[in-house]
Parts: structure tokens; C-alpha cells; sequence
């Protein structure tokens, strides 16, 4: 989440929750690269993902809860949600709905919302599109996105992110099934039918500074952020991924069952209307990756 003063002459102030997070340690360099006096909120994760824009000046650290109303960020997927569903409520709508209590009239809102809230649909999804969540974690999101929006807030429905980050996570599906080709050669591929959308987490971050630059346009209303040309089968990304690690071998044998049953195709041409698109390719995002993960050491991994 994102918030800024308007205004020709204000100060550029963001506050960014979750700034420590896959998603906020790659939007809080952006951001301060263009001139941004950015407040990031720690609460997980530790102060690593940060430290290569630690020296900048106009970044400023707290320590904080977005629970706590007083000290004015999220549980991020489903699994997580599923773990700990009282936290997952609090985190997601309880705060939700401090941030947009507290935010005045001249603050921009900009939330990380999800495609998740869509679930199993025929045809391709549209911001109009009737969502059905099948998680607790797609359920939590719609109900925040509808907080933000009616605060004249902006929702960006992000397509499944991927890619390197500072804070980098194994549990999204592109980088999880790249680094099991890599350490595994081979492996079994479930559900390889069900079509999903991707996005890499750089474009993410790009998105959300398009909507604070754009927020009298895009305010009180939904986008779906992604490309359309990253709509695509996990077998169609299991066969990418086997096509540039050498050796390795994707089998589907149908057997194995996902709780997010999230099957899907979807429109970007409302928020490519106004000027944003993509610009990292699903191939070129895991060439990246494959740079990096033979790499890590176990005692990362398992922050990851």
C-alpha cells in the first residue's frame, strides 16, 4: 500500500507497508530513485532485504504493525492464510480498514489486491467479471479491495508475481518450479491445464508508481495489472523452465491437487489504456533466476 500528499508543490511523501517484503524491496528503491521521501513499516522478514538502499535520505524506517490502529503488511498466499486464518483476517481487512479510516481526502491509496479474488472462471476475466475466491487468502483480498476502492483508494489486481527480489520467495509458482528443476532434474508437474497469468515482481513495482502518478484517473476503481501475453498453462511454464535448465526433466502424470483451484484468462486493456505495460518476459525472469538460485545457501533458502 502506498500513500502520498497531492498537489504540484507538496512534498512526495509514501508510506509503504510490507516494505521489507518481496513486493516493497523492490518498489522502495524505485520509488526513492524518483524522488520519493518514502516510510517503509518492518514487521517481518528482518532489515537485509533494505540494506543495498539503506544509505538513501530520504528513506526513513519504522517499526510497526499496521494491526495496531495507534502506531499506524499483509500475510501474503494462501498457505499462509490457511496456517494462521485469525492472522490472516487481522493482517489483511482489520488493517486494511485502519489504513482507510485514517486516510484523508488528499492522500493516494494504491493496494496490492490479487487475482486470487476471481477463482475458477469461464472465459476471460475483465474488471467486471463476478468474483468467486476459493481461499481464505482471495476472500480477504476482495474484502479489502472493496474497503480501498470505496476510500477512493486504487486496487491493482496483481497477476501471480515471479521473479528475483531481495527478499526473494520459493513458494510463487514460476520460482518455485525453477528451483526444483534445478535442484530435483526432475520431478512430477500436477494440474499442468489450469491456466494462470504472471507478472515479474519489477513490473509489480512499476505498477504501482503508474497508479500514484495516475490516480485522478484510476481512483475508486480496480485493474488488473499483468500482460496478456503471459497468460499461460503450468505446462506451458513447466516446458519453458525445462527448456533453459539443462537436464532436467517435467513429467505430468495428473496425479496431485492444489487448493487454489484457480484456472483462469485475463484482460489487461483498462489499465494498457492509460499507458502501462509490462516489460519482462516469464523466460526472461527465470534466466535471471537461474543466475542466482545454484547459488544460494541452504541458510537462505529457508527464508525464502
Amino acid at each position: 500500500m502506498s500513500q502520498g500528499a497531492e498537489g504540484p508543490n507538496a512534498t512526495k511523501r509514501v508510506l509503504i507497508t510490507g516494505g521489507v517484503g518481496y513486493l516493497g524491496c523492490t518498489l522502495t528503491p524505485l520509488l526513492l530513485n524518483e524522488g520519493y521521501d518514502v516510510t517503509i513499516y518492518i514487521f517481518f522478514w528482518g532489515v537485509g532485504p533494505i540494506l543495498h538502499f539503506a544509505d538513501k535520505p530520504n528513506l526513513h524506517v519504522i517499526s510497526g504493525d499496521v494491526r495496531d490502529k495507534s502506531h499506524l503488511a499483509e500475510v501474503m498466499s494462501y498457505p499462509a492464510c490457511d496456517k494462521d486464518p485469525q492472522l490472516a483476517i487481522e493482517t489483511d481487512i482489520h488493517s486494511t480498514s485502519n489504513i482507510t479510516e485514517l486516510k484523508r481526502p488528499d492522500q493516494i491509496l494504491v493496494y496490492a489486491s490479487t487475482g486470487s479474488c476471481f477463482g475458477a472462471v469461464d472465459g476471460i476475466c475483465t474488471e467486471e467479471t463476478p468474483i468467486s475466491p476459493l481461499t481464505l487468502y482471495g476472500s480477504s483480498k476482495a474484502e479489502s479491495e472493496k474497503l480501498v476502492r470505496e476510500a477512493g483508494g486504487i486496487a491493482l489486481c496483481l497477476a501471480t508475481v515471479f521473479g528475483l527480489s531481495a527478499r526473494l520467495r520459493l513458494d510463487l509458482l514460476i520460482n518455485d518450479l525453477t528451483y526444483k528443476a534445478l535442484t530435483l532434474k526432475e520431478f512430477d508437474l500436477y494440474e499442468g491445464n489450469f491456466q494462470r497469468t504472471f507478472l515479474h515482481v519489477k513490473d509489480a513495482a512499476r505498477a504501482f508508481l503508474f497508479a500514484i502518478q495516475n490516480d485522478g484517473v484510476m481512483k475508486c476503481q480496480a485493474f488488473n495489472v499483468g500482460d496478456e501475453k503471459m497468460n499461460m498453462t503450468k505446462s506451458q511454464v513447466a516446458r519453458t523452465i525445462q527448456a533453459n535448465v539443462k537436464g532436467c526433466f517435467i513429467t505430468e502424470s495428473g496425479s496431485g491437487e492444489n487448493k487454489d483451484k484457480r484456472d483462469y484468462e485475463v484482460s489487461y486493456e483498462k489499465i494498457r489504456k492509460l499507458g502501462y505495460k509490462s516489460t519482462i518476459t516469464v523466460e526472461d525472469g527465470i534466466r535471471d533466476m537461474l543466475k542466482v538460485l545454484p547459488f544460494l545457501p541452504p541458510s537462505e533458502i529457508s527464508k525464502c
